[in-house]
Protein backbone atom coordinates (compact mmCIF):
# COMPACT_ATOMS: atom_id res chain seq x y z
CA UNK A 1 0.00 0.00 0.00
CA UNK A 2 1.35 3.46 -1.25
CA UNK A 3 1.28 6.70 0.99
CA UNK A 4 -1.60 7.94 -0.90
CA UNK A 5 -3.87 4.29 -0.49
CA UNK A 6 -2.42 4.97 3.16
CA UNK A 7 -4.07 8.21 3.66
CA UNK A 8 -7.10 7.09 2.15
CA UNK A 9 -7.59 4.18 4.18
CA UNK A 10 -7.36 6.16 7.64
CA UNK A 11 -9.77 8.84 5.77
CA UNK A 12 -12.09 5.83 5.43
CA UNK A 13 -11.85 4.92 9.31
CA UNK A 14 -12.35 8.35 10.68
CA UNK A 15 -11.01 7.59 13.56
CA UNK A 16 -7.39 7.02 14.22
CA UNK A 17 -7.26 5.05 17.77
CA UNK A 18 -4.09 6.93 19.46
CA UNK A 19 -3.33 3.68 22.29
CA UNK A 20 -1.44 4.58 25.04
CA UNK A 21 -0.16 1.76 27.34
CA UNK A 22 1.43 1.77 30.50
CA UNK A 23 1.40 -2.26 30.01
CA UNK A 24 2.14 -3.84 26.66
CA UNK A 25 0.78 -7.35 27.43
CA UNK A 26 -2.82 -5.83 26.88
CA UNK A 27 -2.09 -4.14 23.20
CA UNK A 28 -3.31 -7.01 21.40
CA UNK A 29 -5.94 -7.20 23.10
CA UNK A 30 -6.91 -3.34 22.71
CA UNK A 31 -6.30 -3.46 19.28
CA UNK A 32 -8.99 -6.47 18.46
CA UNK A 33 -11.52 -4.86 20.71
CA UNK A 34 -11.36 -1.62 18.53
CA UNK A 35 -10.74 -3.47 14.93
CA UNK A 36 -14.00 -5.28 16.34
CA UNK A 37 -15.70 -1.88 17.26
CA UNK A 38 -15.25 -1.04 13.17
CA UNK A 39 -11.96 1.24 13.82
CA UNK A 40 -9.61 0.57 11.25
CA UNK A 41 -6.73 2.79 12.05
CA UNK A 42 -4.57 1.68 14.84
CA UNK A 43 -1.47 4.52 15.88
CA UNK A 44 0.70 2.62 18.56
CA UNK A 45 2.57 5.68 20.73
CA UNK A 46 5.91 5.65 21.21
CA UNK A 47 5.38 5.54 24.81
CA UNK A 48 4.11 1.84 25.06
CA UNK A 49 7.00 -0.24 26.52
CA UNK A 50 9.30 -1.40 23.70
CA UNK A 51 6.53 0.06 20.81
CA UNK A 52 8.81 -0.71 17.27
CA UNK A 53 9.15 -4.02 19.01
CA UNK A 54 5.12 -4.26 19.45
CA UNK A 55 4.92 -3.07 16.29
CA UNK A 56 6.54 -5.21 14.34
CA UNK A 57 4.82 -8.31 16.60
CA UNK A 58 0.97 -6.66 15.32
CA UNK A 59 1.91 -6.20 11.49
CA UNK A 60 1.91 -9.48 10.07
CA UNK A 61 -1.11 -10.47 11.94
CA UNK A 62 -3.43 -7.98 11.54
CA UNK A 63 -6.30 -8.14 9.28
CA UNK A 64 -5.74 -6.37 5.41
CA UNK A 65 -8.27 -3.89 6.67
CA UNK A 66 -6.17 -2.63 9.65
CA UNK A 67 -4.00 0.79 8.92
CA UNK A 68 -0.99 0.60 11.41
CA UNK A 69 0.70 3.72 12.78
CA UNK A 70 3.37 4.68 14.76
CA UNK A 71 2.59 7.45 17.02
CA UNK A 72 4.63 10.10 19.72
CA UNK A 73 7.59 10.26 17.03
CA UNK A 74 10.15 13.01 17.74
CA UNK A 75 12.91 12.25 15.35
CA UNK A 76 13.78 10.57 12.16
CA UNK A 77 15.55 7.54 13.01
CA UNK A 78 12.58 6.46 15.36
CA UNK A 79 10.22 7.47 12.34
CA UNK A 80 12.43 4.98 9.80
CA UNK A 81 12.61 2.10 12.63
CA UNK A 82 8.67 2.20 13.01
CA UNK A 83 8.69 1.94 9.59
CA UNK A 84 10.75 -1.15 9.02
CA UNK A 85 8.61 -2.39 11.71
CA UNK A 86 5.03 -2.36 10.09
CA UNK A 87 3.97 1.58 10.51
CA UNK A 88 2.31 2.71 7.86
CA UNK A 89 1.97 6.15 8.80
CA UNK A 90 3.60 8.35 11.20
CA UNK A 91 2.19 10.65 13.58
CA UNK A 92 3.96 13.21 15.47
CA UNK A 93 3.12 15.68 18.58
CA UNK A 94 5.37 18.09 16.76
CA UNK A 95 6.49 19.64 13.55
CA UNK A 96 10.10 18.32 12.19
CA UNK A 97 10.61 18.16 8.21
CA UNK A 98 13.28 15.38 8.79
CA UNK A 99 10.55 12.96 10.08
CA UNK A 100 8.21 14.18 6.98
CA UNK A 101 11.23 13.36 5.14
CA UNK A 102 12.21 9.60 6.66
CA UNK A 103 8.72 8.53 6.16
CA UNK A 104 8.70 9.72 2.38
CA UNK A 105 11.80 7.91 1.85
CA UNK A 106 10.17 4.70 3.64
CA UNK A 107 6.86 5.05 1.50
CA UNK A 108 5.09 5.71 4.76
CA UNK A 109 2.34 8.96 5.58
CA UNK A 110 3.76 11.64 7.73
CA UNK A 111 1.33 13.47 10.53
CA UNK A 112 2.77 15.78 11.62
CA UNK A 113 1.45 17.43 14.87
CA UNK A 114 0.86 21.53 14.67
CA UNK A 115 -1.21 24.15 15.90
CA UNK A 116 -0.95 27.74 14.59
CA UNK A 117 -2.24 29.04 10.83
CA UNK A 118 1.53 29.27 9.56
CA UNK A 119 2.86 26.24 11.00
CA UNK A 120 0.03 24.15 9.63
CA UNK A 121 0.63 25.82 6.50
CA UNK A 122 4.59 25.03 6.26
CA UNK A 123 4.17 21.25 7.39
CA UNK A 124 1.73 21.02 4.37
CA UNK A 125 3.92 22.60 1.94
CA UNK A 126 6.46 20.50 3.42
CA UNK A 127 4.42 17.02 2.27
CA UNK A 128 2.63 16.29 5.17
CA UNK A 129 0.28 13.84 3.87
CA UNK A 130 -2.18 15.08 7.01
CA UNK A 131 -1.97 17.63 9.46
CA UNK A 132 -2.63 16.80 13.20
CA UNK A 133 -4.06 19.76 14.53
CA UNK A 134 -2.38 19.39 18.90
CA UNK A 135 -3.91 19.81 20.79
CA UNK A 136 -7.23 20.16 19.74
CA UNK A 137 -8.45 20.61 23.34
CA UNK A 138 -7.55 24.85 22.97
CA UNK A 139 -9.22 25.13 19.82
CA UNK A 140 -12.36 23.77 18.63
CA UNK A 141 -14.19 22.42 15.23
CA UNK A 142 -15.03 26.69 14.58
CA UNK A 143 -10.67 26.74 14.13
CA UNK A 144 -11.08 24.00 11.63
CA UNK A 145 -13.83 26.24 9.53
CA UNK A 146 -11.78 29.07 9.76
CA UNK A 147 -8.83 27.25 8.07
CA UNK A 148 -10.28 25.59 5.46
CA UNK A 149 -12.05 28.72 4.17
CA UNK A 150 -8.73 30.57 2.60
CA UNK A 151 -6.86 26.80 2.49
CA UNK A 152 -9.66 24.37 1.73
CA UNK A 153 -6.45 21.75 0.25
CA UNK A 154 -5.38 21.00 3.75
CA UNK A 155 -6.10 17.78 5.46
CA UNK A 156 -6.27 18.30 8.89
CA UNK A 157 -7.13 15.67 12.15
CA UNK A 158 -7.78 17.39 15.32
CA UNK A 159 -6.03 14.86 18.07
CA UNK A 160 -6.52 16.07 21.83
CA UNK A 161 -9.59 16.55 23.19
CA UNK A 162 -11.69 14.71 20.82
CA UNK A 163 -14.69 13.02 22.29
CA UNK A 164 -17.96 11.31 21.71
CA UNK A 165 -19.88 14.57 22.02
CA UNK A 166 -17.41 16.70 19.94
CA UNK A 167 -16.07 13.98 17.13
CA UNK A 168 -19.25 15.14 14.59
CA UNK A 169 -19.00 18.74 15.06
CA UNK A 170 -15.07 18.42 13.89
CA UNK A 171 -16.37 16.02 10.76
CA UNK A 172 -18.78 18.31 9.75
CA UNK A 173 -16.25 21.42 10.12
CA UNK A 174 -13.98 19.60 7.54
CA UNK A 175 -11.39 17.69 9.43
CA UNK A 176 -10.86 13.64 7.08
CA UNK A 177 -10.98 11.83 10.39
CA UNK A 178 -10.50 12.11 14.53
CA UNK A 179 -7.65 10.92 16.40
CA UNK A 180 -8.92 9.93 19.83
CA UNK A 181 -6.88 8.43 22.80
CA UNK A 182 -8.29 8.43 26.34
CA UNK A 183 -12.37 9.16 25.37
CA UNK A 184 -11.74 5.64 22.99
CA UNK A 185 -8.80 3.77 25.10
CA UNK A 186 -9.64 4.19 28.64
CA UNK A 187 -7.26 3.41 31.10
CA UNK A 188 -9.09 2.19 33.67
CA UNK A 189 -11.33 -0.41 31.25
CA UNK A 190 -7.66 -1.55 30.01
CA UNK A 191 -6.78 -2.17 33.48
CA UNK A 192 -9.86 -3.80 34.67
CA UNK A 193 -9.73 -6.42 31.45
CA UNK A 194 -13.15 -4.98 30.24
CA UNK A 195 -11.94 -4.96 26.17
CA UNK A 196 -15.79 -4.54 25.61
CA UNK A 197 -16.52 -1.45 26.97
CA UNK A 198 -13.53 -0.29 24.12
CA UNK A 199 -15.47 -1.97 21.41
CA UNK A 200 -18.38 -0.40 22.29
CA UNK A 201 -16.81 2.92 22.64
CA UNK A 202 -15.11 1.96 19.11
CA UNK A 203 -18.80 1.56 17.54
CA UNK A 204 -20.21 4.55 19.29
CA UNK A 205 -17.08 6.73 17.42
CA UNK A 206 -17.59 5.10 14.02
CA UNK A 207 -21.09 5.63 14.32
CA UNK A 208 -20.77 9.54 15.10
CA UNK A 209 -18.40 10.05 12.31
CA UNK A 210 -20.46 8.08 9.84
CA UNK A 211 -23.51 10.13 11.11
CA UNK A 212 -21.35 13.53 10.70
CA UNK A 213 -20.69 13.08 7.06
CA UNK A 214 -23.95 11.91 5.80
CA UNK A 215 -25.00 15.60 7.47
CA UNK A 216 -22.60 17.58 5.41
Amino acid sequence: MDRAETVSAVEASGVVAVIRLADARALRAVVDALFAGGVRALEVTMTVPRAIDRIEELAPTLPREAVLGAGTVLDAATARAAVAAGARYVVSPVFRREVIAACHEAGAAAMPGCFSPTEILDAWEAGADVVKVFPATALGPSYFRDLRGPLPQLKLMPTGGVSLANAGDWIRAGAVAVGVGTALVDPKAVAEGRFDEITRKAVEFVAAVAAARSAR
